[in-house]
């Protein structure tokens, strides 16, 4: 589909359009959600974008009017693209040329003290025609397998991911040369040690008795989770990792001590007593998973070891580039431990990386403040924030303010994810889609994305390189059944056959 590009002066007037206005600096989900709204209003949808400066905002961009508006025409929502003029009320000059029904503006413009958008309304107000404001509806799930093949979002996917790499000036031998520089990289990671038991089963019907489904298991396999898999990772990217956690006095902590030393990963473990190591055991059909039972205990950490776990931070911390903290809300992370973290980074200037993980349990994403870098998920945010109605872009950015965070990755589930890279300029975003359309299972994905942005970070500050390979390293992770370490080979030859 060819999208047409007009000019004010060509515009056409088209019956019961809609307009819809922005600057797209670069698309991501958001933009895609806020004009999938817009053209559900009207017959047919124009998007009226932003010059490259602008008097009323005084806003730069990266890219340049033109490759803003070709960026949208890919979009099949779009049905005409009008590009405004750098001059005041051109947006009011576009809603005389093409005279739309209906004038559709994100939430971040309903309380605006920007002249050209306050005319804009004031003009269509006037005339009898309608005005909203809206940022597209909330989703946490993606149904694009209803629309198109497996085959072929893949394929888009990974056109999508080659377009975010060429916005950005990455190419593939600078990636494979980040990724060899790592292993002069030191890590500290803490958090939650989890042992994830996976139960292969096979289906044997309903029972007689009650309406229950009976399984009768077949397999059984242990994997290291939590923080522990997350240490795994960075291990296995070539960087040198310490890993600081507590566990149970059981079998369970004992399997994941032997397994994260065998990989040369320096650990202290502080036993209490007082808690059983996390214990998850998930039962799977096929690659079906039924449901999962936890073994668990998520008070906080009491005085005596919340010290001994402070000193063991405080004796790791000098010799270290980075701390990274995988919190997954059982308790291990206290707000002293978390305060401790920051003052050891401005003590001896390292970066320091956090992301909780709340898929079944209560979490504020905002208790980490002041981080190089946070990876929260979309609905993670909406809760800490309270805020269920802004764009993602107006959420991420308000988040960053929140919370002082020098990066954000906002992660969007089977949508992929955005960087946003804050600068004296603005905010910088790239939209990274997920390129793997069909994944096995997705419970890792988080960890190690989380996993390899702290070991690039950490070594080079290049947020859009760091998450071009964080997108390639989720793809290669949720491929897996269970929580396997991803080695810098794997990765490399993933990057070498996608571009």
């Amino acid at each position: 589909m060819n999208v047409p590009i007009f000019t004010i002066e060509n515009c056409p007037i088209i019956n019961e359009a809609v307009l819809a206005y922005g600057h797209f600096n670069s698309v991501h989900p958001g933009h895609i959600r806020y004009l999938k709204k817009a053209s559900s209003q009207g017959k047919s949808l124009f998007v009226a974008v932003l010059p490259d400066t602008n008097k009323g905002n005084n806003r730069e961009y990266k890219f340049t009017q033109k490759e803003r508006a070709e960026g949208l025409t890919s979009l099949n929502v779009v049905d005409g693209i009008v590009l405004l003029k750098d001059e005041e009320y051109s947006l009011v000059n576009a809603i005389n040329a093409l005279k739309p029904a209906f004038l559709v503006l994100g939430t971040e413009f309903e309380n605006t003290n920007e002249s050209e958008i306050i005319e804009a309304i004031k003009v269509m107000k006037k005339n009898g025609l309608k005005v909203q404001f809206h940022a597209g509806e909330v989703q946490y799930a993606s149904t694009e397998l209803l629309e198109n093949s497996e085959s072929y979002l893949q394929k888009n996917n990974k056109i999508k991911f080659k377009i975010a790499c060429k916005k950005q000036n990455i190419n593939k031998a600078e990636l494979i040369k980040f990724i060899d520089s790592w292993s002069k990289t030191n890590l500290l990671v803490i958090g939650d040690s989890i042992l994830d038991q996976y139960a292969g089963c096979e289906a044997l019907g309903m029972s007689a008795e009650a309406p229950v489904l009976v399984v009768r298991e077949l397999q059984k396999k242990d994997f290291i989770g939590g923080a522990s898999i997350v240490a795994s990772h960075i291990k296995s990217l070539g960087a040198e990792c310490k890993f600081l956690s507590v566990i149970g006095k059981d079998n369970t902590g004992q399997i994941i001590k032997k397994e994260l030393s065998q990989k040369g990963i320096t650990c202290e473990f502080i036993e209490d007593d007082s808690r059983p190591t996390t214990f998850k055991k998930r039962y799977i059909v096929e690659n079906q998973k039924l449901f999962r039972v936890s073994r668990l205990n998520d008070h906080f950490l009491n005085k005596s070891i919340e010290e001994k776990f402070i000193d063991k931070l405080e004796k790791l911390a000098p010799n270290v580039d980075g701390i990274v903290v995988s919190d997954f809300v059982y308790g291990v992370i206290t707000p002293k431990i978390i305060a401790k973290v920051v003052e050891l980074s401005n003590k001896y200037n390292f970066r320091i990386f956090a992301d909780t993980q709340c898929s079944s349990q209560i979490g504020l994403i905002t208790k980490f403040k002041n981080f190089s870098l946070l990876c929260p998920n979309e609905k993670e945010a909406r809760i800490a924030l309270q805020d269920k109605e802004s764009g993602l872009e107006s959420l991420s950015k308000n988040l960053i303010a929140e919370t002082g965070s020098e990066m954000l990755i906002m992660k969007l589930g089977a949508q992929g994810f955005i960087a946003f890279d804050p600068n004296l300029e603005g905010v910088i975003s790239q939209s990274f889609p997920a390129l793997s359309s069909n994944p096995v299972d997705v419970s890792g994905a988080g960890d190690s994305l989380l996993a390899i942005m702290a070991t690039a970070l950490s070594t080079e500050r290049k947020l859009m390189p760091a998450a071009a390979l964080g997108c390639c390293m989720s793809a290669i992770a949720v491929e897996n059944m269970g929580n396997k370490p991803i080695y810098a080979s794997q990765l490399k030859e993933f990057v070498m056959e996608l571009l």
